[in-house]
């Protein structure tokens, strides 16, 4: 049986990257005098190949900034720009619209009591607005942050938590990704997998994926796009709870 379907949020719950984080990112930039750092779209997809913000600046100073600029201490100084960025992203969050079915979905998923949680390697004030402001009206069984793991995505840490918290298998979970590292993560957790591509992740490789779609669907938003659908989630053109809930019934 189904016993939990766990959501990763950026750029499923809500497009939070090229028009949140990275805008966060270059003004926290600019407020630690580093004007020539800038990350732009094209590139920022590339540091999204690294889970984890503190670990895209790391990389980033490390490896690719060829500036004037050299902290001190890289420790304390990723730390810094990580919560400046944090602060600034969390004032723009609420603005941002969630995606096309998340909401019509998740409501399924709390009519028919299914537990869900949030699997981010965002940072825990991040899912806590989502959960607490965003989507107060559904009932979260747990948020894991990013600060809450020893390794982020693609290694599967986060969802054998989340598995754990449930007392659920993998062959017992459905996971909602939309990323390479993430699909990979959840597969190596053994979970069922639906991978919801947006504008960043729709060329990245999301074939391990057991549902590919363009988003989970609305009627207002019309029929979603289907790349792939082994098991039948998708019905009537959207990703349907009681779909699923068929297939692990099976």
């Amino acid at each position: 049986m189904l016993k939990g379907v766990f959501f990763d949020l950026d750029g499923v719950i809500i497009d939070t990257e090229r028009d949140g984080h990275r805008i966060a990112f270059n003004q926290s930039f600019v407020d630690f005098g580093i004007p020539d750092a800038v990350w732009d779209a094209e590139f920022y997809h590339q540091l999204l190949q690294i889970g984890g913000g503190k670990e895209r600046i790391r990389h980033y100073f490390t490896n690719c900034y060829h500036g004037s600029f050299s902290p001190k201490d890289l420790d304390s100084f990723v730390k810094e720009v990580h919560q400046h960025k944090t602060d600034l992203f969390l004032q723009t969050l609420p603005t941002l619209p969630i995606r096309p079915g998340i909401r019509r979905f998740m409501s399924e998923l709390r009519n028919m009591e299914i537990p869900m949680g949030i699997c981010t390697t965002s940072n825990e004030r991040v899912g806590k607005i989502v959960t607490e402001q965003i989507l107060n009206d559904i009932p979260f069984a747990f948020v894991i942050a990013g600060d809450m793991v020893t390794a982020k995505k693609p290694d599967p840490e986060i969802y054998r938590i989340a598995m754990n918290l449930l007392n659920a298998r993998g062959d017992e979970c459905l996971v909602v990704e939309d990323s390479h590292i993430g699909v990979s993560a959840a597969k190596s957790a053994g979970c069922r997998v639906i991978a919801t591509y947006n504008q960043y992740t729709q060329s990245e490789d999301l074939s391990s994926a057991d549902c590919i779609v363009s988003c989970l669907g609305d009627p207002a938003n019309g029929a979603v796009h289907v790349k792939k659908d082994t098991y039948g989630f998708v019905r009537d053109g959207f990703v349907q709870a009681a779909a699923i809930q068929s297939h692990f019934e099976l």
